[in-house]
């Protein structure tokens, strides 16, 4: 008998010890809760109170629904368009000549920039065309792109990429320009290779530069394909808008508008997400 109670200790003992830790995470997790939910409750407290007032003013008679209708109608529009699949389909080919637009302008501007960066006599042979150019909105470039591609896909996609290389291209120069010159006096001293230079300092100490020319650059690519899908498409998220501004259904506008600012935000995201796993060691300030 005292022997099968000696054996019965120790697994009673480990189920204490379970139970313990596991009230120990509850209560961590008790104390850690309120403080997620009130930053998620303050994130969204904006957007509830505009979205609020909007139906306060529609329903006291102050908004006119022709001009901007209720949130509640935007979302059954929502809702519709998602059913029918008209939505999720004009959203597809946008998002695709986004990404091919913006990759294409990170492949060439990635490159030239670093380059640019690194070589003064590079800089002196590029600068007076990117200063010429870089003003120029990508709009302005429709009527050529139009006589240069057609109304195809090309001509859209090279929309995108005028827009979304300038940012890519001037912070990466700039973070390169941007390398601390102690740490380059440092490498001379050290008679470190260039190439262990580049790699080892150059790099590193411009990749917040650069991670944010891309996502600038992302957000200006979103800009041009609804610009360009605006006056020569037949499919896409801006050619939705348009279409819907002809037919008067300004629902079906605030939709496509909507879709557009939340799928920007979740690219960005995916952006800084990738900025944080990127950049380990950059600590930044987040406000008091």
């Amino acid at each position: 008998m005292s022997a099968e109670l000696a054996s019965d200790a120790p697994s009673a003992q480990r189920a204490g010890l379970t139970a313990g830790a596991a009230r120990s995470r509850l209560g961590a997790l008790a104390g850690v809760l309120p403080g997620v939910l009130g930053r998620a409750a303050l994130y969204v407290a904006l957007p509830v109170a505009l979205l609020a007032a909007w139906q306060a003013a529609f329903e006291l008679g102050y908004i006119r629904p022709i001009l901007l209708p209720p949130p509640t109608r935007v979302g059954k529009a929502f809702v519709d368009l998602a059913a029918s699949g008209d939505l999720f389909r004009h959203l597809g080919v946008s998002l695709l000549r986004v990404l091919e637009g913006f990759a294409i302008a990170a492949l060439v501007g990635l490159p030239l920039g670093i380059g640019i960066g690194l070589s003064r006599t590079l800089d002196r042979l590029t600068d007076l065309i990117i200063q010429l150019t870089k003003p120029i909105p990508p709009i302005a470039w429709i009527p050529l792109a139009i006589l240069w591609f057609g109304i195809g896909e090309a001509g859209k996609v090279y929309i995108i990429f005028l827009g979304a290389i300038f940012p890519i291209l001037v912070n990466t120069i700039d973070g390169i320009r941007q390398t601390d010159h102690r740490h380059v006096e440092l490498a001379r001293v050290l008679e470190v290779s260039r190439r262990r230079f580049i790699l080892q300092v150059v790099l590193p100490g411009a990749l917040p530069n650069i991670m944010t020319g891309l996502r600038v650059g992302l957000m200006v690519a979103w800009i041009c394909v609804v610009a360009a899908e605006l006056i020569a498409a037949s499919s896409g998220l801006g050619y939705l808008i348009m279409d819907a501004r002809q037919m008067s259904q300004t629902d079906q506008v605030l939709v496509g508008m909507i879709t557009i600012g939340a799928m920007g935000k979740l690219l960005d995201v995916v952006l800084r997400a990738a900025e944080r796993r990127l950049i380990t060691w950059k600590s930044t300030f987040s406000g008091s």
